[in-house]
């Protein structure tokens, strides 16, 4: 792969990159299109990272369809789609990885000790093997896009990190590849996390400003739900992920919640 990229460089061929987990849905695919429009080489990574996921989390449950992937890459006119093993990325006796110290530490960093540095590790890896101008990022996973520009950033890697919308079902849910593993009752529960970040919205529109006062109607909605868990919802500036007590512009409302026993994320930025 590494060998490929070098090639059409010295070609003079730009090359974006979209890095994903596999088992792609619509989300995935709106990455996919517009990295398509930013350059002449488009490389999707389907890789199922061991590093990011702690010891009873769900990694060897965590949906997989390779061929089905490939089958959307290819109508979406992906040049190269790059699938390593976990023994191609971490070979025997490998032991070097990248942490982020600042805005990694919060969120789900606090609840998913090691998430991130398996995160910055794995992107950087494959930033170095695919070699690309850019790449594209949702920013469902808020904290994740904001670590890999810190990274890009501090390590002065070469590469533009653009960030997407949210893609969300017609219903409002947040598209996941864990949303396949929410029975039909845990589906129509999980709608919960939006309707709390729309309740924040809608107080922040009537001049609410209290960080303390909007999280707690945000926790009445979600714990309604009997199958719901909360692991965090936080108030954050958009850009520096500090907590926030009072809401302005550019303040992000981020939660992290169990339904049944699948976590799923969602955020707004107001």
């Amino acid at each position: 792969m590494q060998q490929k990229a070098l090639s059409l460089k010295g070609k003079s061929k730009t090359i974006s990159c979209v890095p994903t987990m596999g088992f792609l849905h619509e989300g995935h695919l709106n990455l996919i299109r517009a990295a398509r429009a930013d350059a002449n080489i488009l490389v999707v990574t389907i890789f199922v990272n061991p590093a990011q996921f702690g010891p009873s989390e769900d990694l060897s449950s965590y949906p997989r369809d390779l061929k089905r992937d490939l089958s959307l890459c290819e109508q979406e006119g992906v040049d190269i789609v790059f699938t390593p093993e976990a023994e191609d990325i971490y070979p025997e006796g490998y032991s070097t990885y990248i942490e982020e110290n600042d805005l990694s530490k919060g969120l789900c960093g606090a609840t998913r000790p090691g998430h991130f540095r398996g995160v910055a590790t794995v992107v950087a890896k494959l930033f170095n093997i695919v070699q690309p101008d850019s790449s594209f990022f949702g920013r469902k996973d808020y904290q994740q896009l904001c670590v890999i520009k810190k990274m890009v950033k501090d390590l002065n890697i070469p590469i533009r990190i653009i960030g997407c919308p949210i893609v969300r079902e017609e219903d409002g849910l947040a598209m996941s590849s864990r949303n396949k593993n929410l029975n039909s009752d845990q589906r129509r529960e999980a709608l919960c996390l939006r309707q709390a970040l729309l309740r924040a919205k809608e107080l922040v529109g009537t001049g609410e400003k209290g960080a303390a006062v909007i999280r707690e109607s945000m926790v009445e909605i979600i714990e309604k739900e009997p199958s719901s868990r909360i692991d965090y919802i936080e108030i954050r500036d958009g850009e520096t992920l500090e907590l926030k007590y009072q809401i302005e512009e550019g303040t992000m409302i981020a939660l992290a919640v169990f339904i049944g026993k699948t976590r799923l994320i969602d955020n707004i930025l107001i």
